[in-house]
This record gives C-alpha cells, structure tokens and sequence, in this order.
C-alpha cells in the first residue's frame, strides 16, 4: 500500500483472523433489491475473454470478475468498483460492456471477508453488518492488487488505468483517484460525498476532493434524495480550488442508482448520455 497515502495508521486486519467468507461471486443478481418492471441489459461474451478469477491480494486471494476483448492486448484498462450489493449479474455485464468498447474491465469482490452478499436480502443488513465494517484502507490495497493483476496477470495496459464505480463504489472512486497514482481517470457515478467518518473510514469523498491524481468526472441525480446536489458542488469547488481536473453533471429528474437497468431506479436517457460521457472521459484523459 505504499502509493495509498492519507491513511497512514489503517492497516487492515490480517485475512487469518477472520478469512474469506466469499470464495465465489454473486451467481444472477442480487437478492437484496426488487426488480420489479425493470429490463436488466443482457452483453454477450462473444469476442470477449471473459469469467470470474481470483486475485492475490496483500492477505490472501479475493475473488473478482474479468472481462476483455478477445487477442494478446495491452488493453486500457478499467477497475470497476461495485455497489453495496457485490459484484452480482450487473456489475459483471457492466464490466462485458467496456470490453465490447475495447477495455479489460475487472471488478473485484472487494466485501469478500465480511459476509456472503449472494445471501443477503436486506439491504440495511448489508450496510449495518459488510459495508460499514469494510476498512477503506483494505478496500483501497484491494484496488491496487485489481490494477496489479490486471496489468501484469491479465492483458492489461499499465499505463492506461481508469476507475468507475457506482453508488457506493462512486465514493470508493473519489478516494482510489486522491489515493492511487494508477488511475489517469475516474468517473464516480452517484457516489456519496459526504458521511459521518469512523475508525475504519476516516475521510469522505469530499474530504480527499482537493487531493484527487487525476481527472475525475462525476455523474449525479438530481432527484437523488440521499446525496445532495450541493454537497457534490462543495466537493467539485474545492477540487477546483486545489487545481484538480473535475466536472460534474447532474441529470435533474435523475434518482439515485439511475445506471442500474435491473431495478426501477433506471433511467435510460442520463444512464446512457453517462456511459458516453464516461468513454469519452477516457479517451480524452489518454486512457483509450
């Protein structure tokens, strides 16, 4: 964890202590969110190398979700954070869809130790009993080990590293971008901003804003109801302020989670207007 700064103190407890409770991904989706009406996007694996691996990590192998166009590479590459609810059926076609673009896309289990989300139905359990006992040093090094694999295990380019992430995974992006020098860019999707700190999870996103290596771009909603607008405009004027490279967009009638197609949340204009601005993101920040 030497590039991993500002976190100094925060050493993730030792995987003998407790091991690893998920050795396998979610099989289809979470169980934890209705679905109602909603039309997941199904991406197929042809001309993709694709499948669930394992990775090394500074405590033992995690395992994690791999997608990437099929010949020898190096392919830019995206590290994929998930939500709360795992590296489920739509993380994992998210992952086949910046592979169809061209990228190895890999999407790390990074709640592997602390409980078997394929088995959780209730998403307040899962916050209250994994998420808020995941270190943000841990899942941090965990990043990093993704990037490792995918660059030297996988056909990965080490220069061209990206990182997104959704919900959850959004405020994981802000911290991997102030805390890596992997990542030339990163897009945060709806990811909280704020949030009350902890032994374990000492800052928020817009505690490291002014701190951030490379080019971040948000995408927000504007009828998300648990990340206000304006703290997201405080964290991207403080950035600013420092001479980082952000920009953040804010689909008005957007809610929260309007990326993912599986549930009722999904709105199909910003989730593809985002996708855009996202791959064109990368391009422009030098990572396609």
């Amino acid at each position: 964890m030497d590039d991993l700064h500002g976190l100094d103190g925060l050493l993730p407890p030792p995987l003998g202590r407790r091991g690893v409770i998920m050795t396998s991904l979610v099989a289809g989706f979470t169980l934890a969110t209705a679905r109602g009406e909603a039309a997941p996007i199904k991406t197929d694996n042809v001309g993709l190398d694709a499948g669930e691996i394992s990775i090394p990590t500074t405590d033992g192998r995690i395992p994690a979700y791999v997608a990437a166009p099929v010949g020898a590479g190096r392919f830019p590459t995206v590290v994929v954070i998930e939500e709360i609810f795992g590296v489920h059926e739509y993380i994992k076609d998210t992952c086949r869809r910046l592979a169809k673009a061209g990228y190895l896309a890999i999407a790390p289990e990074l709640y592997a130790r602390l409980g078997d989300l394929s088995t959780m139905t209730d998403a307040a359990q899962i916050v209250r009993d994994v998420i808020s006992k995941a270190p943000d040093a841990q899942v941090l090094s965990d990043l990093d080990s993704a990037a490792s694999w995918a660059t030297t295990e996988g056909k990965g380019d080490p220069g061209r590293i990206a990182v997104t992430g959704f919900c959850r995974g959004g405020r994981n992006t802000w911290l991997y971008a102030a805390s890596s020098d992997k990542p030339k860019a990163a897009v945060a999707w709806y990811g909280p901003v704020g949030g009350t700190p902890s032994a374990i999870q000492p800052r928020n996103a817009a505690d490291v804003a002014a701190e951030l290596r490379c080019p971040l771009l948000g995408l927000y909603g504007g009828a998300d109801t648990g990340i206000p607008v304006d703290q997201v405009r405080a964290a991207e004027a403080a950035a600013r302020q420092a001479g980082k490279t952000v920009e953040i967009v804010v689909y008005p009638d957007a809610p929260h989670g309007f990326h993912a197609d599986y549930r009722p949340s999904f709105r199909q204009e910003p989730a593809e207007d985002g996708w855009k601005r996202m791959l064109d993101w990368f391009r422009r920040n030098g990572v396609a």
